[in-house]
């Protein structure tokens, strides 16, 4: 079967570069190769961004009014196609349509953030700072973006950035990936519609070789940044070292603590849509569930029993959970079980057996639970990235505490308790960048901040919210002195009586 070849998406057309090297994009509930898509060379790289930087000296000139028209008509073309969108999604990432939609839904929250931007931008004004002088600030954009997204969120995690970006006046660069990209030319294509000027938003595909020259590139200014902590720190170190500026978000190992006056029902929900949803395949999943030993087994088999009603299978059918992203992702989480069941750990439910209602070359793992498993397990230490939770039996609060600041991760994590005392202590000592308090995925709203601690991100600035738009801005701050009309005799034209 001959399969389409995707371009990268360049001034609003597509644009096959120089580079003749593909990569294969799978549909991963079949199996099957659905397209191909471009990977660009670095002097297709160069030339992408010469065309952005052309672009961005006249966006950046745009009025406040200008681009708020067009991100707000984009917005409502976006909320009118978004199901067209969560298609896309489900058949390259494998996500359940809900998921998907979902995704989106907290994209459209950035872009509405991203309407507030006359507001962020104004600046600072004092008059007569000292005599005659006054001093105010201004907000100007930072010049061309490289925005590098993941595969687990290829709608979102653009959107959390290119809208404050291209609201501040600056011109974008998105390197997805190359797993799942389509949705990122989609995204592009209703720019243009929106109104976008050509160059203001490209898309150009590609693996290490594109990342690379985007780190490097004069033309570029600013990097940000999502995946595996490995790579977010080999970003931050490569970019920074050009003279970029950085928001590198990196990986998690997010724990959820229960203590003995939870709600288990509470609980046990929380933990099944925190590990499982997405397929585990999401920075914030809960996958270490700490649990204090007097209410451990209760919660297990709470846990255990609503997984057992769970469907793994194709997205389009209405499935609970779909499958991973690409089959050799899926045999690595596999082997995560292995391990863990041979360091000593339990395997409650063993997500590699049972029926998937799906194709049966698809990419599956079920849903997977492992209890009491030791924390010098790799099962424990390790993203694993996909559906697997692990239990954590300990004797109580203080030794939770201790588990989670001894991780080198600090995303997210979350606390199971009805005590407000033990909450408020719980936010004041666990060394995390969110906190769930009853929540299971702390992911803040678009005009708060997203961002961990620790090896979970690297720079100082976080994802959208006010810090997010400050990122794509540069500050100047400007003295100013004018004489007063009545210095030296300046006649501004008022009549005079002699």
């Amino acid at each position: 079967m001959t399969v389409s070849t995707l371009d990268h998406l360049v001034a609003g057309r597509p644009w096959a570069g120089t580079s003749t090297r593909t990569s294969p994009v799978y549909d991963p509930a079949l199996g099957t190769v659905s397209t191909e898509v471009r990977l660009a060379s670095a002097a297709d790289v160069d030339a992408v961004v010469a065309q952005a930087q052309a672009a961005q000296a006249d966006w950046g000139e745009a009025s406040v009014a200008r681009r708020m028209d067009v991100l707000f008509r984009f917005r409502e073309l976006l909320t009118t196609r978004r199901d067209e969108l969560a298609q896309i999604l489900t058949a390259e990432h494998g996500k359940v349509l809900a998921d998907a939609a979902g995704e989106i839904a907290r994209g459209i929250e950035v872009v509405d953030f991203a309407l507030t931007m006359p507001h962020l931008n104004k600046g600072e004004f004092t008059q007569n700072a000292s005599t005659g002088v006054d001093v105010y600030s201004v907000r100007e954009p930072v010049g061309v973006v490289g925005i590098i997204s993941p595969f687990n969120f290829p709608a979102m995690v653009p959107l959390w950035f290119f809208p404050l970006a291209i609201a501040a006046g600056n011109a974008v660069v998105l390197k997805p990936s190359e797993k799942d990209p389509s949705a990122s030319n989609w995204l592009a294509a209703l720019l243009d519609e929106a109104g976008l000027p050509p160059g203001v938003m490209n898309v150009v595909h590609g693996d290490k070789e594109a990342v690379d020259a985007l780190l490097v590139h004069p033309g570029i200014a600013a990097i940000s940044f999502v995946g595996s902590t490995p790579i977010a720190q080999y970003v931050y170190q490569q970019a920074t070292a050009a003279g970029k500026r950085v928001q590198a978000l990196g990986g998690a190992k997010n724990h959820m603590l229960v203590l003995p006056d939870a709600d288990l029902d509470l609980a046990a929900d929380a933990a099944v849509n925190a590990g499982f949803g997405s397929a585990g395949e999401r920075c914030m999943a809960v996958s270490a569930l700490l649990v204090v030993d007097s209410v451990a087994d209760e919660l297990v088999e709470r846990i255990r029993t609503r997984m057992a009603a769970l469907r793994t299978g194709d997205g389009r059918r209405g499935c609970d959970m779909g499958p991973l992203i690409t089959a050799a992702h899926r045999d690595r989480v596999s082997g995560y079980i292995d391990i863990a069941a041979a360091d000593g750990a339990t395997v409650v439910v063993d997500g590699r057996t049972g029926e998937f209602d799906g194709a049966a070359d698809g990419f599956w793992l079920g849903p997977t639970l492992l209890d009491r498993v030791p924390l010098d397990s790799a099962a424990y230490r390790d993203e694993i990235f996909g559906p697997v939770l692990s239990v954590i039996r300990v004797p109580g609060y203080a030794e939770a505490i201790d588990i989670i600041n001894a991780s080198p991760y600090g995303n997210g994590t979350a606390i199971f308790t009805n005590d407000g005392g033990a909450a408020r202590r719980f936010q004041r000592q666990v060394q995390v960048g969110m906190i769930g308090i009853n929540v299971p995925i702390p992911v803040p709203v678009a005009y708060y901040s997203f961002g961990g601690w620790k090896a979970s991100m690297f720079g100082d600035a976080k994802a959208y919210g006010a810090a997010g738009y400050a990122f794509f801005t540069r500050e100047k701050a400007v003295t100013s002195r004018w004489l007063d009309p009545s210095h030296g005799g300046i006649n501004l034209g008022f009549p005079q009586n002699d």
